[in-house]
């Protein structure tokens, strides 16, 4: 891949991660000052801590990418091989991020009954799916 293609990239994960890891701060803040203190409501806050702590690593992660491959920037001669860390990082980051997402979409519905948490069930695992789906080129 070109380096071009690795700025618009990693440009557009910034923008993605940025705005799920403020989702998942949000739904985080809420659990913390929540006066619930049962076994789901505590795994909630762990799964949305778990997915704003990766989505914050991957933005930086690509950050780093956007930074060494703009044009014109201050690094010269870049190669693909000098954003190897940062970019495993960054995208196994932004995977977990989306896997913990899936999971607090799912187990949302639980906190006010079985069949909201049924509903929520479905559409966290829908929404992984299609997700999947879109990012690996598997058509149906």
């Amino acid at each position: 891949m070109t380096l071009e293609y690795w700025n618009s990239l990693a440009n557009q994960l910034i923008l993605i991660s940025a705005l799920l890891s403020g989702f998942s701060i949000a739904v985080m803040a809420n659990l913390i000052v929540s006066d619930r203190n049962d076994t789901l409501s505590r795994r909630l806050l762990k799964i949305s801590t778990t997915s704003a702590g990766c989505f914050l690593v991957a933005d930086f992660a690509m950050t780093k990418i956007s930074m060494m491959t703009t044009p014109g920037g201050l690094l010269k001669n870049v190669l693909e091989s000098d954003f190897l860390l940062p970019r495993i990082i960054g995208l196994s980051a932004f995977m977990v991020g989306l896997v913990a997402l899936a999971i607090l979409i799912s187990l949302s519905g639980w906190t006010k009954s079985r069949k909201a948490g049924v509903f929520s069930t479905v559409v966290g695992i829908v929404t992984l799916l299609l997700i999947l789906i879109t990012m690996t080129d598997i058509t149906l």
